[in-house]
């Protein structure tokens, strides 16, 4: 109650000051006509003489009258203590005062008044002192991914039986939004929990304290998260303004006083990263048969719309590769026409731990690795040598500084690099440089990304040691840790700070054969002002053997469902004893029993990869 009365004063000042006339500036005067000069015949031997017309003098401007008394201001009470406090700080330290005179709050409030408030962004007067963004979020394993401004009302007002957990600084901020104060205001460091224990419930989040665990839902179809948001067209955008006779002169008076904002767009930056990508085979074939653009047609504006995009590429690629699609050819490469259709998704990026770089042999990797650097396209994940391979690629965006790591936990040992030969960075042999990187990068960059191609296998849970060793590179300080590795949907691991994606799928590669295989998942990762604060799940679905498109509803949220319910636990009850480990079989999928793609296990003798050799003749290349 005791926000309500302030609040409806406000409202009612908002009306009048809607319902005065503005003044109507007074037309100009017309300037006088003056008489034409007479026409005078000169007198021969006498000087001519001067008759041109006296103009009119000008008025001297009369200055209005100097204000005097105290500056009257008003703090509505739709701002939070916090923020009045900041306000009356600056209002005590100012030095020089609009024609010396002192300020102090009125009792009232009244057109004659000056007053400070939040309003809706699209409707704020001038002059604007700041301004702040607020989020819908749910838990991040949510399905729901919008909301209308209908629905959010009624949640709001407590019409609905439907949960909104407002924080006191949303509720205060966003009344003349709504109305009216939410139904339910609560400590902003209580939301998480909150939303955690009530099934079905949202909460409004101040947009600079975000975090991973928290899924953001969009407001009639606008996100806050996008790195195109007009706030304008967000209604859950306010700005901070002064009204009232002195607003101009007081405006800059408070300029340090709060944080100009709460979104910054100069500090948000969006990285897209992907799943496999392997430009071969079926993808390939209808690549020239459709055009070499043809596989990013349906996704490139999303992907491309990111401030970095990323892919991890499996393949290399060699000069004139020919189209081999017999089944089961797992001997892979792209030709140099095929780089269109990732150039056309806006790749900026390319991570290359990928188990088939060197399917062409170490001629076929060098090559591929000139391919990058004469067209100046950043890679990480393979190189040169080991060092060259496993060294981090350094990136800024809008203020962000990046650090990418790559590298390879799988066979065949012919893809590592060693110490004089192309190939990717092998994780095991270089483990503790690894974490040493994770460690001392973190100290120097804001987010540190690490992407592991591990074992391939084809359920959405990942194994025991990949949770075991994905989580040990989280706790060296990686921010976003991603398998590229897995050629289905699998499981999300959010924490406050940061997150772990075990696999994301496939992006472009011909895996029709089961619909586990066609379902892909693409993060959209929003970092702000050097921190991660949210994590998005945009799903695909794989068409004619090359092009994903978008998932529809009853798709995506089959996908989703799949892999919140695959999400490891994170205090698993002890194990009474150390349990034998498996030995890992080539993988078949559920649904159709066509043979996947995974490797064997190590055998006790050397063994090629996939039981093939490579390169291998184009008449051969299948089992």
């Amino acid at each position: 109650m005791r926000f309500i009365r302030p609040l409806i004063l406000t409202f009612v000042l908002l009306l009048m000051a809607a319902c005065v006339q503005a003044t109507p500036e007074p037309a100009p005067l017309p300037n006088p006509t003056l008489p034409a000069a007479p026409t005078v015949e000169p007198i021969p031997g006498e000087p001519t003489p001067d008759i041109t017309p006296t103009q009119a003098p000008s008025p001297t401007p009369v200055p209005p009258p100097t204000p005097s008394g105290p500056i009257p201001i008003v703090f509505s009470a739709n701002i939070p203590a916090a923020e009045i406090a900041r306000l009356r700080d600056a209002v005590a330290s100012a030095s020089e005062l609009p024609n010396g005179r002192a300020m102090e709050e009125a009792g009232v409030i009244s057109d004659a008044v000056n007053t400070f408030l939040y309003q809706p962004w699209a409707q704020a007067n001038e002059p604007i002192l700041a301004d702040r963004v607020f989020a819908v979020v749910a838990p991040f394993a949510t399905v729901q991914d919008d909301i209308t401004m209908a629905e959010l009302r009624g949640r709001w007002s407590g019409e609905t039986q439907q949960p909104l957990f407002v924080s006191e600084d949303a509720a205060i901020a966003l009344g003349p939004v709504f109305e009216s104060l939410p139904a339910v205001i609560t400590p902003t460091e209580e939301i998480p929990a909150r939303l955690a224990e009530t099934p079905g419930s949202l909460a409004i989040f101040p947009f600079d304290q975000l975090h991973p665990t928290l899924k953001v839902i969009s407001v009639d179809g606008v996100n806050p998260l996008s790195n195109q948001l007009d706030p304008a067209t967000y209604p859950l955008a306010v700005r901070l303004s002064v009204i009232g006779p002195d607003a101009e002169s007081l405006a800059p008076l408070f300029t340090d006083a709060l944080p100009r904002t709460n979104r910054d767009a100069s500090r948000l930056t969006t990285l897209i990263m992907t799943g496999v990508t392997a430009m071969s085979r079926g993808t390939a074939e209808k690549m020239e048969e459709k055009g070499y653009t043809y596989p990013a047609d349906v996704i490139s504006g999303t992907l491309a719309a990111a401030d970095i995009t990323h892919v991890s590429n499996e393949v290399p690629f060699i000069d004139g590769c020919k189209v081999n699609n017999t089944f089961m050819n797992l001997t892979l490469c792209s030709d140099y026409p095929y780089w269109q259709a990732l150039e056309a998704i806006g790749t900026d990026i390319v991570g290359l731990s990928g188990n088939h770089v060197n399917d062409f042999g170490r001629e076929g990797a060098l090559e591929s690795l000139q391919f990058y650097r004469d067209r100046q396209i950043p890679i990480y994940g393979s190189g040169l040598n080991e060092a060259e391979a496993c060294e981090p690629l350094l990136w800024e965006d809008h203020g962000n500084r990046f650090a990418f790591i790559a590298a390879l936990a799988w066979w065949p040992d012919t893809a590592w690099a060693t110490e004089t030969e192309p190939g990717a960075c092998y994780f095991y042999d270089n483990h503790d440089r690894i974490l040493a990187d994770i460690a001392r990068l973190k100290k120097e960059v804001d987010v540190v990304a690490v992407e592991l191609q591990y074992h391939e296998t084809y359920n959405p849970w990942p194994i025991p040691e990949q949770v075991e060793e994905f989580r040990a590179l989280r706790q060296a300080g990686a921010d976003i840790v991603t398998g590229v590795q897995s050629h289905v949907p699998q499981a999300w691991e959010p924490d406050p700070d940061g997150i772990i994606v075990y696999g994301l799928g496939n992006l472009f590669f011909d895996q029709m054969e089961a619909w586990e295989t066609r379902t892909g998942l693409i993060a959209r990762h929003t970092l702000y002002d050097g921190r991660l604060i949210s994590s998005e799940i945009l799903t695909t679905v794989l068409e004619d053997f090359a092009q994903p498109r978008w998932a529809t509803s009853e798709e995506r949220t089959g996908i989703l469902e799949s892999i919140f319910a695959a999400t490891p636990d994170r205090n698993p009850p002890p194990a009474e004893s150390e349990p034998a480990q498996p030995e890992p079989e080539p993988v078949t999928s559920a649904s159709s029993g066509q043979p996947g793609l995974a490797a064997p296990a190590p055998a006790d003798q050397p063994q090629e990869h996939y039981l093939l050799a490579r390169p291998f003749a184009p008449d051969a290349q299948q089992l």
